[in-house]
């Protein structure tokens, strides 16, 4: 049988299952990547798991998010997680050496190998032809103790790729067309396959643009193959052995197909307050802008930085524009400033920042109230910038470059300049000394856990009982992000690691007297929140469950769910329903009490459940999509517990 990438790689990593779409499959994980504001909860399941040593082939804690040094609480948990990555027997990569996906792909990342990742954006690994996953933090720390990772099978959707792009295309115009085609639930459980004679235009960086941004269509997962251009981005690596070539068979079919042909793709950007809202560059120019931002896991290749280097040589940007610089990795930093085009991005009126995500994640880099900001980013849901009404847009380095250089939105095809065209080194300033290696075992259990006061331990949670009897605590409607759950940011990430703290922020920006209305219910009964299609898209982070089931959320009831998030409601005991008719969400109302009865027998036999309102006295069908294995960790009160019942 002729198979694609994505199905030679399921086939070489299942453990059980069937991988039929819609059937659950399990995956044996080669690797994992832990980002910081994640991590710490990550560490702190480990340490309640009683794990002694993580079992997958390379583990890394990466730091690259909460980099801001306000107090002592991002500090501090630094300090944790180098001492747990020392206890656990994880690589260390601390403050500055760049952000995880890119520099994953550089030092880490292998064809071939599965890698699931505490960071939705993990799928950019499959640049390099890995099946590559963004998942919750306890499903990373169960993969970490050994257990394999669990996914609903996904469709195979096969893009075929064709010519060339033209001047001022590059790759982040690629997948911003996949958005304009298909929105943020274009790729819901499906992987993605690019493939075709346009690949040849597209370098390793290039891949992990589009892969990256997978995750904003809602993919479980982007492959690319692993061809001679992925054997000579890590030969420059000094990893040439670790390449193995990985193609689709000749006549293997997907379940869905399309093409792109690159020579007629033009200059596109998303304009606010979400990825999907793409339109031509041209439709839009003459906007103002005040700040452009270049960086982040979605343009983070040499090529991208150099580019808006160039367009700016022997240029000053607009006055008016505050042009900011975000190196994606201590390497990529290294060979902008080789190359010379550090320099001309200084002299240019740019701004330099450290190596991490900064205002992709809301830590500094706020723009002004209601300015637009022109970022290589890959989200910008609102406020996630750290600016309540923020006005952020989403485009390539060679848009953000001009207009930095004019001012305005402008179609870099107008520019009066020819398209650059950077010349790479072919050997990258590979940097390996940055990296802490894993201690030896017999060594790391002696290593004392180092926890700064605001550590807390990860809260118990109760099983969900026979019958809810609730109030719906929140309503709300289509595409409700993680960030829009719960911010991001400065103000809020600090807390990651301290749960009662963190909660106080819950839903804060969509109903500010939603946390003082859902804890006077808390320890009597909890509560409910009703919300529409695709509830909790983007960020993994687990918090956006663990902090609002702190405050007592028992059941989601929403039109459809994101993965992700999904996943993670599960994994903490949360009951996610779904509407069995879309317009029953119409008739529910913030503070209807409604009941459900029966819950454990109905979810054990698959079977709907009935809910009624005592306010209308109706009564609606509400469909789950558990597996029992779900089943058994919702009604335990999450994964842990349920895990804790096997132990004892």
């Amino acid at each position: 049988m002729a198979l694609t990438v994505a199905q030679k790689l399921i086939r070489d990593h299942l453990v059980d299952g069937e991988p039929t779409p819609g059937s659950e499959i399990a995956l044996r994980v080669d690797q994992a990547l832990v980002q910081d504001a994640t991590g710490t909860m990550v560490m702190l399941e480990l340490e309640a798991l009683g794990l002694d040593r993580v079992r997958t082939e390379v583990a890394v804690q990466y730091v690259d998010h909460n980099l801001l040094q306000e107090d002592e609480r991002n500090p501090d948990d630094h300090a944790f997680l180098r001492s747990a990555a020392q206890r656990f027997g994880l690589w260390f990569s601390g403050p500055g050496n760049g952000v995880s996906h890119p520099t994953h792909q550089q030092r880490f990342g292998r064809p071939g190998a599965t890698l699931a990742g505490s960071d939705s954006h993990t799928c950019a690994a499959g640049a390099i032809g890995m099946l590559a996953v963004g998942v919750g933090g306890l499903d990373v720390a169960m993969a970490l103790a050994g257990e394999p990772l669990y996914l609903r099978m996904p469709q195979i959707w096969g893009v075929e790729l064709t010519g060339e792009l033209p001047d001022w295309v590059s790759a982040k115009d690629v997948v911003l067309e996949m958005l304009r085609r298909h929105g943020v639930k274009g790729g819901v459980n499906r992987i993605i396959e690019y493939h075709g004679p346009g690949l040849a235009g597209l370098t390793a960086m290039d891949r992990h643009v589009i892969a990256n941004m997978g995750a904003e269509l809602g993919a479980t997962a982007t492959v690319f193959p692993s061809d001679d251009e992925v054997r000579r981005f890590l030969t420059s690596e000094d990893r040439a052995d670790d390449w193995q070539q990985i193609l689709a068979d000749a006549g293997a079919s997907y379940d869905v197909e399309e093409q792109i042909d690159l020579s007629t793709l033009e200059p596109l950007i998303a304009k606010p307050s979400s990825p999907g809202n793409v339109v031509p560059v041209r439709e839009v120019a003459g906007e103002p802008v005040s700040q452009v931002v270049v960086g982040s896991s979605a343009n983070p290749g040499l090529r991208d930085f150099a580019v808006v280097a160039e367009t700016m040589r022997g240029r000053y940007a607009d006055r008016g524009v505050s042009v900011d610089i975000n190196p994606t990795s201590r390497e990529i930093l290294q060979d902008l400033t080789k190359g010379g085009w550090l320099f001309d991005l200084i002299s240019s009126g740019a701004r330099v920042h450290q190596s991490g995500c900064l205002g992709c994640i809301g830590m500094g880099q706020a723009p002004a109230t209601g300015r637009n900001s022109l970022r290589t980013m890959p989200r910008n849901f609102p406020g996630r910038s750290g600016t309540q009404e923020d006005s952020v847009w989403l485009c390539s380095p060679e848009t953000a470059a001009a207009a930095a250089l004019t001012g305005v939105i402008t179609d870099p095809r107008e520019l009066d300049m020819p398209c650059p065209r950077p010349t790479l080194p072919e050997h990258a300033s590979v940097n390996t000394e940055m990296l802490v290696a894993p201690l030896p075992e017999t060594e790391a259990r002696e290593v004392e856990l180092v926890k700064g006061p605001n550590i807390s331990t990860l809260p118990d949670f109760d099983g969900l009982p026979d019958r809810v009897e609730a109030p719906v605590g929140l309503k709300v409607g289509d595409n409700v992000s993680t960030d829009e759950i719960l911010p991001a940011g400065a103000k809020v990430l600090p807390y990651r690691s301290n749960i009662p703290k963190i909660a106080e922020f819950v839903y804060h920006a969509v109903d500010p007297e939603y946390v003082e209305r859902v804890t006077a219910v808390r320890d009597d009964g909890g509560h409910i929140i009703v919300g529409g299609e695709n509830y909790g898209q983007g960020s993994s982070r687990e918090h956006a469950v663990i902090a609002p089931r702190y405050l007592g959320l028992r059941v989601v009831i929403a039109t459809s769910f994101a993965r992700i998030h999904w996943q993670n409601l599960a994994n903490f005991g949360i009951l996610a329903l779904e509407f069995d008719d879309a317009d029953n969400y119409d008739d529910l109302k913030l503070g209807d009490t409604l009941v459900l009865e029966g819950l454990h027998d109905a979810l054990r036999a698959g079977d709907t459940v009935q809910a009624s309102n005592s306010r209308s006295e109706a009564s609606y069908t509400l469909r789950h999509r558990l597996s029992p294995r779900q089943v058994d960790m919702v009604l335990a009160g999450g994964r842990i517990p349920l895990l804790r019942q096997q132990i004892h």
